[in-house]
């Protein structure tokens, strides 16, 4: 079998749109911070290294603490993060798991009641890129680190982290 294609190379006008995408997200409703948390987040639940990796270096990029990161698997019994957060985490799960019936009322209820109708609506879109990003990167295959350069992050030191 062959090595699978770099997706952002094969379809470039795609990739910049999608990139211009997330890229507008930033100036919605949710926070660098818990922007980043979710897309950790759901890339931990999709799998995707690729991501993983990357959000994590642009979350601590972004001022966020390694304890944070490393208890963001397990958010629902750490006490590092805010009701906000925990409600974005809340959201970000339910939605990369969309349950048969639909998002439920009452879950509905609970996240609309911390963001807003604004705020909910630009969660959801945060969450519907890094779902994407999620699914290409893991379909072809894309190295973790393998765009640090392009994206303007630092690998991880050897001496700190362990090398992929």
């Amino acid at each position: 079998m062959t090595g699978r294609p770099d997706y952002t190379g094969v379809a470039v006008n795609h990739t910049r749109r999608l990139m211009a995408f997330t890229r507008g997200l930033r100036d919605g409703a949710i926070d660098a911070t818990t922007r980043e948390l979710v897309n950790v987040r759901v890339s931990q639940i999709n799998g995707c290294a690729f991501c993983i990796d990357t959000h994590c270096k642009q979350a601590r990029m972004a001022g966020e603490t390694v304890a944070r990161l490393m208890h963001l698997s397990a958010w629902h019994d750490s006490p590092l993060f805010t009701g906000r957060e925990r409600a974005a985490l809340a959201w970000a799960e339910l939605l990369t798991h969309l349950p048969t019936g639909g998002i439920p009322d009452d879950a509905y209820g609970s996240a609309q009641e911390v963001f807003g109708d604004v705020g909910l609506v630009d969660l959801t879109y945060v969450v519907m890129a890094i779902n994407s990003w999620n699914r290409a990167s893991i379909a072809f295959r894309l190295v973790p680190g393998s765009k640090d350069e392009a994206y303007g992050l630092a690998p991880f030191d050897p001496q700190v982290s362990p090398s992929p």
